[in-house]
């Protein structure tokens, strides 16, 4: 039995599973995310019923990147880049579920996990309700009544817990990143152009 503040995940099939350790509001920020690539990933997955609300939101916690802790399923981790950015989409390749966003590599230490592989009444009472939503602009619908998050303060909350990860050395105890180079676990790949023109995005 886990301490009371980790909160389980697991792939739709089960085969990647682990927790978040000391998840709650002070530890890291629960928001959902409107933007395009979030949910351009949901929708390559074929994941949308499972992951995205009404408004193609995806229900996020972005934590410190040693808190999560794999208990099975590393060899079924797959990494994958949406656009030329650095922001780098974590996947279980068994059942195709999303499971974390993080930077390209370990040098810049975040970690965001995707709830929807979480109990819903665990993470509700654990994290409490989303602090605000992100780029509500890129809704799906009508998103003007959302309690927005502007990007720079959510970067802010980050920067605060990236200190301490740079100061502590928890950076080198991500389960996703070689604790040596700082490099992903699973090699990224990117779209390829097929696949962006079936999202729409060529």
């Amino acid at each position: 039995m886990g301490a009371s503040d980790e909160l389980p995940f697991a792939c739709k099939c089960g085969s990647v599973t682990g927790v978040i350790e000391h998840a709650n509001p002070q530890e890291g920020d629960r928001v959902v995310c409107h933007c395009v690539d979030c949910r351009d990933l949901v929708r390559h997955l074929g994941q949308e019923a499972r992951v995205l609300d009404d408004l193609g939101g995806t229900d996020l916690y972005q934590s410190r990147c040693a808190r999560v802790r794999l208990q099975s399923g590393r060899d079924k981790l797959a990494s994958l880049h949406m656009t030329e950015g650095k922001t780098l989409r974590w996947y279980a390749s068994c059942c195709q579920s999303p499971l974390f966003n993080t930077y390209a590599n370990g040098r810049v230490p975040y970690v965001t996990t995707l709830l929807a592989n979480t109990d819903a009444d665990k993470r509700d009472i654990l994290l409490g309700d989303p602090i605000g939503h992100v780029f509500p602009e890129q809704a799906t619908g009508d998103a003007s009544n959302l309690p927005e998050l502007s990007f720079a303060r959510l970067m802010w909350r980050f920067f605060r817990r990236m200190l301490k990860d740079l100061s502590s050395g928890d950076r080198r105890r991500s389960a996703l990143f070689d604790a040596r180079t700082l490099e992903p676990i699973a090699k990224p790949r990117h779209l390829t152009l097929a696949e962006q023109e079936a999202l729409g995005r060529a």
